[in-house]
């Protein structure tokens, strides 16, 4: 029921967001569905949905060799259902162009990525760029899917702009798919993510004790202040960003002396945060 849940949704976002803004305000789209932009433009007659549908088999083909026929199940279903919705909403509603280029850009993006996104946190992929992406992450690991969708799509908004020489179109591609990405990224990491900091002070065995009191994880590391030679410990510890708060009033008021670095982590992996699998994303 949640996948099927997640698909309709997904679905039904990733329509929304091409037939309201992608298609009137011809900004062009990566992937599959702007190879169907460029053949619908081409052919009128030519849904947009039933190229996406026609184009999607062989990558489809790719991943249930890689991860079998089963797992691939609802990532088809959700490309079956995401096409099927693009065609019947275009025939039901005729939207208008919206008088502002750039925030139909970015609300474009934004709905873009927030549709596969949500899916791709459950395991499922519309196809397109994404289901590349997805075939590509288990050779480039460290890159994002996310950032790995805007190349892909990056090459095809390019190759539109060559065949139509339509410049601002492809511009337009550019913002809201560089704005996709990030939100696709948010959407699928965003609650991995995390705060770290470290802690030089003179009152470590009090923090420690306190910070342990309060559920922080706390590593001692040895330390050598480079200018006098002293020698003291440093503290590292991981915590959720709602934390940051409580961990710095907690260190100035037991030491306001305390010299705090804080910076973004950007996934932890152990007990208390994530785990890690070979099939993630």
């Amino acid at each position: 029921m949640w996948d099927a849940a997640t698909i309709v949704v997904g679905s039904a976002i990733f329509a929304l967001a091409f037939d309201w803004l992608f298609q009137p305000n011809q900004i062009v789209t990566g992937g599959v569905t702007g190879i169907g932009q460029v053949l619908h433009r081409l052919i009128p007659a030519l849904p947009v949905g039933v190229v996406i549908i026609a184009l999607n088999v062989p990558l489809f083909v790719l991943l249930a060799r890689r991860q079998g026929f089963r797992s691939c199940v609802r990532s088809f279903c959700a490309m079956l259902t995401g096409s099927v919705m693009i065609d019947l909403l275009d025939a039901a509603v005729a939207f208008r162009p919206m008088e502002n280029q750039f925030l139909a850009c970015v609300y474009a993006g934004v709905l873009f990525g927030l549709s596969i996104g949500l899916q791709l946190r459950a395991g499922i992929t519309t196809g397109g760029s994404d289901l590349a992406a997805r075939l590509l992450k288990y050779r480039y690991h460290h890159i994002s899917i996310g950032r790995l969708c805007l190349m892909i799509d990056l090459v095809i908004i390019a190759s539109y702009a060559v065949v139509f020489r339509s410049v601002d179109g492809a511009l337009s591609g550019i913002v809201a798919m560089y704005v996709s990405s990030l939100t696709m990224d948010t959407v699928v990491y965003g609650s991995t993510r995390a705060r770290m900091a470290v802690i030089i002070s003179d009152k470590n065995d009090t923090l420690v004790r306190t910070l342990l009191a309060a559920h922080f994880g706390v590593t001692r590391m040895d330390g050598e202040g480079a200018y006098q030679g002293h020698r003291k410990d440093v503290l590292l510890t991981t915590f959720r960003p709602n934390q940051i708060t409580a961990l710095k009033q907690t260190v100035l008021a037991i030491d306001p002396g305390a010299f705090l670095i804080v910076c973004d982590a950007h996934e932890v992996i152990g007990e208390g945060f994530a785990s890690y699998s070979e099939d993630e994303l």
